[in-house]
């Protein structure tokens, strides 16, 4: 797109307010709205903010960074009304005289890819994004209360959501994505929506946008969208399983001649089992998380790998015209972009050095490794990873150690009410 393209249909569409987005460190979209009046302040890289909401404003940076829009990301959001409407614009975080910043996760995927390409190499990823609809209170604040009972691949009456499910569904198509399946997922009040394969950069942009989408439109229906590992003890928690595959000169890499999984797909599995226990503090990455990969609800947390259908922390996947790695640990807490550029670098690890798959699904013993048991300790596991931390950047991955330990520590100083139920009269 050109910038007149975008000025043409902001005057023919009626738009009347622009949002200019990026992504904090946690994954947290922000946002800057101009309206149209502003907008070759936009176009002429104009807008700048302090640079800590990078950073979720928990680390020290009072430098200004400025938003340089990508304007083909530029899009009406079509859940708004008909008069009035808005408008989005990814940007990348740069320095006043245009250099990126380089601790912005967008860039950190940037440099990923770019590793890749010069390697000969495309990352293609195919997210399955799984979130809850909740009720939320008389104050329109949001609870963990849902009076459903649906299970997988349940329709209504019984799925509650069906109706705002179907509404996500047909906006996001009105917004240009191809939407592959929508679906009931096992807990109540719990959903799955597919969407088309892409490359890594867009793909991060999409779920993003994904991300928004839900939680405005679960609003509209009086519901609250959580992508919340594990928002209920009781039932099964909510996964982002990613679907990844590698393109080299138009060509699955991981499907060799007759159809069949690749050595490069076993050694890409090899290279992300690997760095399993690192990758959680990126994949994995908030105290949630964990509560989820230890619930025993189908999340993976011994290191395996499958390619016979079993469900294993990676699984081979043989479709009938394709084969995809299947990560089955990620969720909905993570970065998008930080994950991508991650899991990325530990495949392509994998097959540099050949680091073939090691446990099979089905053989686990008290000597299978695990992943992480909480957040501290996939933390103390990346800062040992150099080949994560390389992807990352030496700084920002010092950063993120130190946000996520403080993190940690914020947690375990909390007085739980388990404690309360299990120590105030026995003790």
């Amino acid at each position: 797109m050109q910038r007149q393209d975008i000025q043409r249909m902001i005057e023919e569409e009626g738009v009347e307010f622009i949002r200019l987005q990026f992504t904090d460190i946690f994954g947290r979209l922000k946002n800057l709205a101009v309206t149209p009046g502003q907008m070759d302040k936009v176009f002429d890289n104009r807008y700048s903010f302090y640079g800590a909401a990078v950073f979720g404003n928990t680390y020290d940076y009072d430098d200004r960074l400025y938003l340089y829009p990508d304007l083909d990301t530029f899009m009406i959001l079509p859940w708004r009304p008909q008069q009035g409407k808005v408008a989005k614009i990814v940007c990348d975080v740069c320095y006043a005289d245009g250099r990126p910043f380089e601790e912005s996760s967008r860039y950190i995927l940037k440099q990923a890819v770019k590793k890749a390409a010069d390697k000969g190499y495309t990352l293609i990823a195919d997210p399955e994004c799984e979130f809850f609809l909740f009720h939320t209170d008389e104050n329109g604040l949001p609870t963990t209360t849902s009076h459903e009972r649906a299970g997988y691949m349940d329709v209504g009456p019984s799925d509650f959501g069906e109706n705002a499910r179907r509404d996500i569904v047909l906006m996001l198509e009105d917004m240009g994505y191809e939407i592959e399946s929508s679906l009931h997922e096992h807990a109540p009040a719990q959903h799955e929506i597919d969407f088309r394969e892409d490359e890594a950069l867009p793909m991060a942009d999409s779920i993003q946008t994904f991300v928004f989408a839900v939680r405005s439109i679960a609003r509209r229906f009086g519901l609250y969208a959580t992508f919340m590992p594990k928002p209920r003890q009781d039932v099964a928690g909510s996964g982002m399983h990613l679907n990844l595959k590698l393109m080299k000169n138009g060509r699955n890499i991981f499907a060799d001649a007759s159809g069949v999984a690749s050595q490069e797909a076993k050694w890409f599995a090899g290279g992300i089992m690997e760095h399993a226990r690192a990758l959680c503090a990126v994949t994995n990455p908030s105290v949630n998380s964990y509560k989820r990969l230890l619930s025993g609800y189908d999340a993976p947390f011994y290191i395996t790998w499958a390619d016979k259908g079993e469900k294993a922390l990676v699984n081979i996947v043989r479709e009938p015209d394709d084969v995809k790695v299947e990560l089955r640990f990620p969720d909905g807490s993570a970065n998008p972009y930080l994950v991508l550029a991650a899991c990325l670098a530990a495949g392509l690890d994998g097959i540099e050095n050949r680091i073939e798959p090691k446990t099979v699904a089905g053989s686990e013993d008290k000597n299978t490794p695990t992943l992480p048991e909480d957040l501290k300790e996939a933390v103390s596991e990346f800062v040992s990873d150099d080949v994560l931390k390389d992807a990352l950047g030496a700084k920002f991955s010092e950063i993120y150690k130190e946000v996520k330990h403080n993190e940690w520590r914020a947690f375990i100083s909390d007085v739980t009410q388990w404690e309360i139920d299990n120590y105030l009269t026995r003790i």
